[in-house]
């Protein structure tokens, strides 16, 4: 099958350090590509990929110094929407799998492809609501249940494919230390503050990383950087695969007090593949990723987190790694998507007929 992959080109593929969406699209990519199937990649020129690249701008839109201005951002993203778009004209695909949402909609009767959208984000959002109103019969694609619980606009959902990792790539840690973790974006949406706020209740050692986007500076200058003392509550910013593997792997438990409906969480599964259980408000797709009191802990309060962390040593670190094993390896993702490709390809040919 020829496959047109259009990544996000916030961050280059994979990622160096924070990046779920651009990850989920190497995985995906690489996965299709060792099955045999022709992967072009749309995505940052310093982007690695055994897929044929198509380089969308030379760096990641996040590199560039102009780009924390958000307007700017927001208008490099569609430039690059224009450069993809005029080249989908160009090239026929079996399939165009599009992975940068809504500003991709508008184009769609002009792309001369079938195209399927995976949303990677919430979608109660008014202004991107506007446009997914305009397009409900194109081909969407979640990755979680409760996700589509979230959308404004009743949407064509053809498949439901959970994100998917490269187990290998994670190692197994049977003997964890003392300390619990926190991994997401500095962020009052992952729940941060409230991860300090239980390590200090629990009187465990809290060790924290994750990137600090502009428009979150406020939030951890106030909410988080008071409470980071080096010892009970220790950030160490963003970080890199191996760093991230060591942290979630020697960790007790992973916290996340989300305080949104997290779509996904990829950072469930990379915390449960080295074994880590995960203790998650009970919000979003938790309850369809985290096994309540088998891989972890899912709670309603921060009083029931702390109760958690003191039950943690209950939770069997073997079953956390062999549920993602079974569930979320990138080989299945792949399958399932092929399998949406195909639906969305017969759709195609029935509306040209």
């Amino acid at each position: 099958m020829k496959i047109a992959m259009l990544a996000p080109v916030e961050e280059q593929v994979p990622p160096k350090k924070y990046g779920g969406t651009e990850l989920v699209v190497y995985n995906l990519a690489e996965e299709l590509v060792k099955m045999g199937h022709d992967v072009t990649l749309f995505a940052t020129k310093d982007s690695q990929t055994s897929a044929k690249l198509f380089p969308v701008f030379p760096r990641s839109i996040r590199s560039m110094k102009k780009a924390k201005d958000m307007n700017i951002r927001s208008s490099l993203k569609m430039v690059g929407v224009g450069k993809v778009v005029s080249y989908l004209n160009e090239e026929q695909f079996d399939i165009v799998h599009n992975h940068i949402g809504w500003m991709l909609l508008p184009f769609l009767d002009i792309i001369k492809s079938p195209v399927i959208t995976t949303f990677h984000g919430f979608l109660k959002i008014p202004y991107q609501a506007e446009i997914y109103s305009r397009y409900t019969k194109a081909n969407y694609v979640s990755i979680s249940h409760n996700q589509r619980q979230s959308s404004i606009v009743d949407l064509d959902f053809i498949a439901n494919v959970y994100n998917g990792i490269d187990v290998s790539k994670f190692k197994f840690f049977p003997k964890p230390k003392d300390y619990y973790a926190f991994l997401a974006r500095i962020s009052p949406e992952k729940g941060a503050a409230e991860a300090i706020r239980i390590a200090k209740e629990a009187g465990v050692k809290l060790i924290m990383a994750g990137k600090i986007d502009s428009v979150d500076e406020e939030y951890f200058l106030t909410k988080v950087k008071p409470h980071i003392d080096n010892k009970q509550v220790v950030f160490i910013g963003e970080v890199g695969h191996e760093e991230k593997v060591k942290l979630l792997g020697n960790a007790k438990a992973l916290l996340a007090p989300i305080q949104w409906e997290e779509p996904f969480g990829l950072f469930f599964i990379e915390s449960m593949a080295c074994g880590t259980p995960v203790i998650a408000t009970r919000r979003g797709s938790v309850p369809e990723i985290i096994k309540d009191k088998k891989t972890g802990y899912i709670v309603d309060t921060i009083e029931e987190a702390v109760k958690a962390i003191k039950n943690i040593d209950k939770i069997d670190r073997k079953n956390c790694f062999d549920h993602v094993n079974k569930n979320f390896r990138r080989d299945m993702m792949a399958k399932d998507y092929l399998e949406a490709y195909k639906k969305a390809i017969d759709k195609y040919k029935k509306q040209k007929t």
